[in-house]
Parts: C-alpha cells; sequence; structure tokens
C-alpha cells in the first residue's frame, strides 16, 4: 500500500469522528510516521469496508511502545505522535511537555486540529485537499495551511 492509499484509508476510517480525524490528520501532516515500516507495521492494521479501503492506527500500542524507547523518535516526532494520539483516542498527555519545543508550522498544525475535533472545521484558504484519491468537503490538509509569524508584539499574520 502506498502511503497516498494509507492515507485515504486512514481518512475512511477515522471520518465522522472529529478527534479521531484530527489526530489522523495531524499525524499526516508531520510526514514521518507514515513512511516508517516500523510504523506502519507494527502499528496500522488495514482493511476494507465494502469496498472502501480503511485503516487504523493502534494509538494504545503506538504510545506504549515509544515511551518504552521501542519506537525511535526525534523530539518533534514524539510530541506529534503523542498528541495525534491524545486527540484521536484521549491518550492522556502533558501539554507543558509535549507543546514547548513544537516549532510555528506543527504549533499552527495542532490548533487546527484542536478546532476540527471540537467541531470549528476549518475553511482556511487552501486547506482542503483537492486531491481525487482524498475525500473531499470535509478533509483538510494540514500541511497546506498557510502561517506566517512575525514575533513582534500583537503581530501574528495569517
Amino acid at each position: 500500500m502506498t502511503t497516498d492509499d494509507l492515507t485515504t484509508a486512514l481518512r475512511n476510517c477515522a471520518t465522522g469522528i472529529y478527534p479521531l480525524e484530527a489526530g489522523v490528520a495531524l499525524l499526516i501532516s508531520h510526514a514521518t510516521f507514515l513512511h516508517r515500516a516500523d510504523f506502519t507495521a507494527q502499528f496500522i492494521t488495514c482493511g476494507t469496508s465494502g469496498d472502501i479501503p480503511m485503516a487504523a492506527i493502534d494509538w494504545d500500542a503506538a504510545i506504549t511502545a515509544q515511551r518504552a524507547g521501542e519506537l525511535p523518535c526525534s523530539g518533534g516526532e514524539r510530541r506529534v505522535l503523542e498528541l495525534s494520539a491524545s486527540l484521536a483516542a484521549g491518550i492522556p498527555v502533558s501539554l507543558r511537555d509535549t507543546i514547548t519545543g513544537l516549532d510555528d508550522n506543527n504549533v499552527a498544525r495542532l490548533l487546527a486540529a484542536i478546532r476540527h475535533a471540537s467541531g470549528n472545521r476549518p475553511t482556511l484558504t487552501g486547506a482542503l485537499s483537492n486531491n481525487p484519491a482524498q475525500p473531499t468537503g470535509n478533509w483538510f490538509d494540514l500541511r497546506s495551511i498557510p502561517i506566517h509569524f512575525n514575533h513582534g508584539p500583537g503581530k501574528i499574520d495569517s
């Protein structure tokens, strides 16, 4: 299964459950874990519902492995995985520890994911996927969110 096919299958399986959609989208947007065979082989189960491809992440097992040192991650990868798992599966995470150290792009993706999980689905220009292989209308691609930061007081523009 290609990464694009896996992305579609994960989104298909999560559709309609906003926190799960948000967690899956955050993990997809990081563009690391779906390219790692150690992650996809151990923690993602693929199947179909009728003829619709489906895939689900075993969030508990992934976080357990990561915390036990069995899923090596950089600091940023660890943070994104833990935040994605928290949104998608309710796995407790310390926001103090995970948010500290995120770069501006990942903070913007996290904020968009939180808004989505709360039912405030993003309507940012360019945020909806135009890929015909992906569901349309309610999915968003967090990688495409244009964010620009000017770190002066009160100067954030998007």
